[in-house]
């Protein structure tokens, strides 16, 4: 049994990112990845500070980043600004890895998620928060796709 909680010891997180042109989402891992939760929603010019301050503060192995893909699987107009996105973030952090994620459908699930909360109207209206339950959504469902 040593070696099993060994090899989860030296588990780190995984960071999900929902990028916008105005706010991005960041959703993180537990360190035993079994847990997607919400963590920030940051102004998406300042997303790569923030991403260097939570790596100089914990573990983790590489990053989630939704890709925008049109209903037919084609780029869509956000494509190339993600891409470019991702290829910064694999300069800043050679050391972590950097998966890009179909995003298609995960603003409208976290609208529905908002709205089945029963939260008011002013909670549902913060954008925010939809980016953060975006980010959150992608990260769930690449974890339950990894087993």
């Amino acid at each position: 049994m040593r070696p099993i909680l060994r090899t989860f010891a030296t588990m780190s997180r995984v960071i999900a990112i929902d990028l916008g042109l105005k706010r991005t989402g960041i959703a993180v891992t537990d360190p035993l990845r079994i847990i997607a939760s919400a963590l920030e929603t940051v102004e998406t010019t300042k997303v790569m500070d923030y991403l260097s301050n939570y790596l100089a503060r914990e573990a983790v192995d590489g990053f989630i980043v939704g890709l925008p893909v049109g209903l037919d699987g084609r780029p869509t107009d956000a494509t190339a600004a993600v891409q470019d996105f991702i290829a910064r973030l694999r300069a800043a952090f050679p050391a972590q890895w950097v998966e890009p994620v179909d995003e298609r459908f995960t603003s409208r699930m976290a609208a529905r998620t908002v709205q089945e909360s029963g939260k008011g109207r002013m909670a549902r209206r913060d954008k925010g928060q939809l980016d953060r339950i975006s980010a959150t959504i992608l990260l769930q469902d690449w974890l339950q796709r990894q087993g």
